[in-house]
């Protein structure tokens, strides 16, 4: 089984080496797929520096964050596929192995676990703690959905139901993750444990009008895939994540 892990860069000089030997580093040598927005602080140099000889790297103008992981899947040649922002790193150097093993069941479609948020300049101090569950059908009706970089899917649901649609901003995320879970209803399994450390500081929750702009794109999500939700659905996606404030994560 072969994996690709796709990271999209645009001015990250200051997590892109991070990034690179936290994939680097792991015990299951995946495919990493590097795709630059044309990076104008010098992430360019570090990504050449750091960047396997056989990894995939593509520097070119693009139209975002969504878009440059649109391109990273035409590139990408592996059997499963994930997503490593360029501010992100794996929590242990057994992350893609717990992940293969996940796959290694060929009815499993897709899997995810646990991440938590980190401080952005030391990464040891957890600030929020995204304990996930076992998916079953009706909790995108509750607000829930499984933190994305965690998010590890079979290449052929992207060749089967596509990639990230442009038009749903920050929620794309959110948008993929409801056509593929709820929708089409691919295969998933919960991993019980922290996969992904995520630096905070998230622009979609950034402002009270950045939050507003989030909630109309995550209507707009259910609306595009013919799905409807309940009233307090869109309500209960941000108020359940107050909780995370208080678990706590070993790692």
């Amino acid at each position: 089984m072969k994996v690709s892990i796709i990271t999209a860069v645009f001015n990250s000089r200051a997590t892109i080496e991070d990034c690179i030997k936290s994939v680097r580093n792991q015990n299951y040598k995946p495919e990493h797929v590097i795709i630059d927005g044309q990076s104008t602080d010098g992430s360019i140099d570090i990504i050449n520096q750091c960047r396997t000889s056989d990894s995939i790297f593509r520097s070119e103008p693009d139209r975002g964050f969504y878009d440059a992981i649109n391109k990273g899947l035409k590139f990408a040649s592996g059997d499963v596929i994930g997503i490593l922002n360029a501010d992100d790193v794996y929590a242990h150097d057994r992350v893609l192995e717990t992940v293969t093993a996940c796959f290694a069941d060929e009815d499993v479609d897709s899997c995810y676990g646990d991440l938590v948020y980190v401080d952005p300049l030391n990464t040891a101090c957890i600030r929020r703690y995204w304990r996930s569950n076992p998916y079953r059908e009706g909790l995108f009706l509750r607000g829930w959905m499984p933190p994305h970089p965690t998010f590890f899917v079979r290449r052929n649901a992207y060749e089967k139901y596509g990639g990230f649609n442009l038009e749903l901003g920050t929620a794309a995320d959110y948008e993929l993750m409801l056509r593929f879970l709820a929708k089409h209803e691919i295969t998933t399994r919960y991993i019980p444990e922290v996969l992904v450390k995520m630096r905070m500081g998230g622009q979609s929750n950034a402002t009270f009008k950045m939050r507003l702009m989030a909630n109309r794109m995550d209507r707009k999500a259910w609306t595009v895939n013919g799905l409807k939700p309940h009233s307090w659905t869109l309500l209960m996606k941000p108020l359940s994540k107050i909780g995370q404030y208080f678990f706590r994560a070993r790692i």
